[in-house]
């Protein structure tokens, strides 16, 4: 089986917005990006779903943040199935924006310093502890095979 995923994070200042995710079908509670399952009208268009899942989950929308851009495609076998990832992170520029609150958690917004301490996922762990070290000083893409204890990221170059 695959699934398809998508969590994007945003950044306002020195803080990130984190949801504390409750009532999961694949995660157990855990802080995790904001973000969800494609449906089937998205299934080849991630941004599409990210976006839709923002708006959901927070009420922000497309014109409340920088582009969207993607950075982080991630594979997993977890339970007997494919996860594929794709990870998006933007930066807040309506400052007056009021976060709604959720059905599916908390949202909260966690200082840059402190968010690799939060209980999360692996694979986004794992996706923001590249990001805040290599992947937010550059606008490249990478692809991320993650196992039960390790992750390899590499650079996806065009041809």
């Amino acid at each position: 089986m695959l699934r398809n995923m998508t969590s994007i994070y945003i950044i306002n200042n020195d803080k990130i917005l984190l949801l504390y995710r409750i009532g999961s079908r694949v995660v157990s509670p855990s802080w995790c990006g904001i973000g969800g399952h494609f449906e089937k009208e998205e299934l080849n268009n991630p941004k599409e779903c990210v976006l839709r899942e923002l708006l959901e989950e927070t009420g922000i929308t497309v014109n409340d943040v920088e582009p969207v851009k993607l950075k982080y495609i991630t594979l997993r076998n977890k339970n007997n199935e494919i996860r594929q990832n794709y990870y998006y992170f933007t930066t807040l520029i309506n400052k007056n924006i009021k976060i709604n609150s959720c059905n599916e958690g908390t949202l909260e917004w966690v200082s840059i310093n402190q968010v690799l301490e939060k209980e999360m996922p692996f694979t986004a762990k794992q996706c923001l502890k590249h990001y805040l070290n290599i992947g937010k000083n550059n606008d490249k893409i990478y692809a991320g095979i993650i196992t039960n204890k390790h992750a390899i990221f590499n650079e996806l170059n065009e041809f």
